[in-house]
This record gives structure tokens, C-alpha cells and sequence, in this order.
């Protein structure tokens, strides 16, 4: 029996939950209130971009470096990935003294490749998803006799990622279910694999983005399943085809597959910044967005927080779009006649409202005829729902037929 096919076993998971206590931090389990109101579960978030890391990847990557050979160690490592496991690896890597190359797609970004850096690993930027930049680097390997550590398909790396589950079940001894991130699924089988260990009866959803399932379709096909492309703003989890290796532990312990729309992670950043001022990246988003799937009550649920490694300027952009997404921002186009007086008459109808005007465009040619209407968008920032119809309904009864435009912010 090889290294890698005497993993995932109750004694690798022991093994590797000591090992990776050296590369660590101790992410506890957070009680949220306002999920647990929400859906009416004891829901706890398990706070895995809270690692030095900012990912959980480095508990895979630790302990698969553990296992190499003096040689191997030598030689070098290289890996493909979007980001997280990049980091794991070059933090491992860092650790053990050993020579590190990572590929990364060219739309990584850039706070991961720079972190990247940070941890002396020298970046590679190819392909345009992970796919195409894992054959790169199996090139690369082959060329340079790197050992390649691969982000999901290895049961290594899986054992590493594994120890979550340790740590869960150890904290919260009568768990019911534990929602977990898939990408290409390595994460899943190290949770899914020591739970079902541990407690049968411990139920593990794996949850995708909906524009990248590749699992959901690996499963309902009863095969690892390629996509034709994916399409998600979760590009940690933006995975074509899961991992062959894998593949049966997942069938073997996953209990369902949820899919979460891109809409529902922009929500789900604004519960997390709002409610637990925490930073939770797109991917690492995906178990909490699930929650309000599952059509259970009373029960304790375990959401990973898989990662919070999110630049700026994505972060501007999805706090926006979930502002606009819960109706805290709105934009409304009104037609006015073309005279003195006009604009404070609507800016006195929203006033009156505790409506609060961030952007006004005047358009004077919108018709031929100024005198009979000019147009005036107007973004208002707003309560939520119920304070947005109370303005369009103030609006419309004081003349102004109000309609709703897309905002642009």
C-alpha cells in the first residue's frame, strides 16, 4: 500500500491533526444569533479565514509536506492554484526550507498573488481558471522534478483538510450537520470522511456556486463529470472538473449537494461584515448562503468559513451590489416639467420620508420638448424594502410616477 492510499484513515486523521497545530491558529467555533434567528438552527460558523493564512489551505499543505522524502523535499514543490492553496503551499513550503513555484490563473486576485510572494514562492500566471494553470504546472513538474501537491485530488492534502472536522466535533460533540465548501472536492472528502468516522449520523452538505457545479453534476452522473466552463464570483470554488481520487469518498460520504446562486454570496458578505465584522471571501461564503436551503429546525449546523482573502476593490464592488440586492439602494427615474423649483419638490417628498439622496442625474434631452419633461435620476439610500415602498409610494402620490432604473453606482 503507497503513502497516499493509507490516508484517510482515524489514525492519518490523528497524526495530521497534531502535525498541523504547528501551522495553525485555533479557529473556534462562533455562535451566530442572527443566523440561528434566521433559520431557526443553532447555527455556528467555524472561522477558517481567520488562519495566518487566511485559509484553511494550509492544513493540507502542511501535512502533505510532512509526509515527503528528504529528495522530494530537495527538488522542490509546485502546485496550480486560484489563490488559498497557493498560500498553504508557500507557507509550507517556507516552513520545511524547501523551493516553492506556484500557478496561478491570470485572473487571481491580486492580494493572493502578492501574498503569495510574500511567502517566497515564485509565481507563475497562466490560463485563465485553475484548470488550465494545473496542466501548467504538471509540466513544470515533469520538466523540473517538482513534487506537485495537488489542491483537492490528493489524499494527503485531503487528510490536512481533514482535521476541521476534528476540531468541530470536539467543540460541538452533538453536531447534526456541517456545511462545507467544494471546489474541486478536497475539503469535503477530508470533512465528510473523518465525520462519517466519528458519527455516522452526522449529516455533511457539500455546497457549490451555481455557475461551477462540478460536483453535483460528477454525482448525478455517477462519474467525475468535466464542465463545459464556469461562471461565479466564488473563484476559489471556480472548478471545471473535480478530483478522480477523491471522487469515491465523496460519493461514499456526502450527504447532498446545495448550489448557491452568485447573488446569494453578496448577500451573505453583507451578514458577515454587518453581523460578525468579518471578512469572508466569495467561495468561503458558500456554506453560510446555503443555510436558508436546508429544511430543517432545532438542529446544530456548522458552516465553514473556508477562507477571507478578498482584494479591495472586489470587496467595494460586492458590498454594493448587496446593498442594492436588499434594497438599501435604489435608483428612480422621475419626469419633471423643465421649471424653477422642481427639484426641491421632489427632494422634500424623499426628505420627508428619511430617504437620503447620494446621486442626482439630470437628462434635459430626454424629449423635444424641454417644458413637457426633463428626466432626473435620482440613487436614494434607504432602510431596506419596506422604506423603499414608502418612498416610491410618497413619490407617486405626489405626482412624481416614480420607476425603477438599474443603479449605477
Amino acid at each position: 500500500m503507497s503513502k497516499e492510499e493509507n490516508m484517510l484513515t482515524l489514525e492519518k486523521f490523528e497524526e495530521a491533526s497534531e502535525i498541523v497545530k504547528k501551522v495553525t491558529n485555533e479557529t473556534k467555533l462562533i455562535y451566530s444569533s442572527y443566523l440561528s434567528h434566521a433559520s431557526g438552527n443553532k447555527v455556528y460558523l467555524k472561522p477558517e479565514n481567520m488562519q495566518f493564512t487566511g485559509a484553511y489551505k494550509v492544513r493540507g499543505a502542511y501535512y502533505k509536506s510532512s509526509t515527503l522524502s528528504d529528495e522530494e523535499r530537495a527538488k522542490g514543490v509546485i502546485t496550480a492554484s486560484a489563490g488559498n492553496h497557493a498560500q498553504g503551499v508557500a507557507y509550507a513550503a517556507k516552513c520545511y526550507g524547501m523551493k516553492a513555484i506556484i500557478v496561478m490563473p491570470t485572473t487571481t486576485p491580486l492580494i493572493k498573488v502578492n501574498r503569495t510572494k510574500a511567502f517566497g514562492a515564485e509565481v507563475v500566471l497562466y490560463g485563465d481558471v485553475y484548470d488550465e494553470a494545473c496542466k501548467k504546472a504538471l509540466e513544470l513538474a515533469d520538466e523540473h522534478g517538482y513534487t506537485f501537491i495537488h489542491p483537492f485530488d490528493d489524499l494527503a492534502v485531503a487528510t490536512g483538510q481533514g482535521t476541521i472536522a476534528m476540531e468541530i466535533i470536539k467543540e460541538l460533540p452533538l453536531v447534526d450537520y456541517i456545511l462545507v465548501p467544494i471546489g474541486g472536492g478536497g475539503l469535503a472528502t477530508g470533512v465528510s470522511t473523518l465525520a462519517k468516522l466519528l458519527n455516522p449520523k452526522i449529516k455533511v452538505i457539500g455546497v457549490e456556486p451555481a455557475g461551477a457545479a462540478c460536483m453535483k453534476a460528477s454525482l448525478e452522473n455517477g462519474k467525475v463529470t468535466t464542465l463545459e466552463g464556469v461562471n461565479t464570483i466564488a473563484d476559489g470554488t471556480a472548478v471545471k472538473t473535480p478530483g478522480e481520487k477523491i471522487f469515491p469518498y465523496i460519493q461514499k460520504n456526502i450527504d447532498e449537494i446545495i448550489t448557491v446562486p452568485d447573488e446569494d454570496l453578496i448577500v451573505s458578505f453583507l451578514d458577515m461584515v454587518e453581523n460578525h465584522k468579518m471578512v469572508v471571501e466569495n467561495s468561503g461564503l458558500l456554506a453560510v448562503a446555503a443555510i436558508k436551503q436546508l429544511d430543517v429546525k432545532d438542529k446544530k449546523i456548522v458552516a465553514v468559513l473556508s477562507g477571507g482573502n478578498m482584494d479591495v476593490i472586489t470587496m467595494s464592488s460586492v458590498v454594493q451590489q448587496g446593498l442594492i440586492f436588499r434594497d438599501r439602494i435604489f435608483t428612480v427615474s422621475v419626469l419633471l416639467p423643465d421649471k424653477p423649483g422642481m427639484l426641491s419638490k421632489v427632494a422634500t417628498s424623499i426628505a420627508e420620508e428619511n430617504g437620503n439622496v447620494i446621486k442626482l442625474e439630470h437628462n434635459q434631452f430626454v424629449s423635444t420638448n424641454r417644458n413637457a419633461a426633463v428626466e432626473l435620476r435620482i440613487t436614494i439610500e434607504a432602510f431596506g424594502t419596506d422604506h423603499k415602498e414608502s418612498i416610491m409610494n410618497r413619490l407617486d402620490k405626489d405626482g412624481f410616477r416614480p420607476k425603477i432604473v438599474r443603479t449605477n453606482l
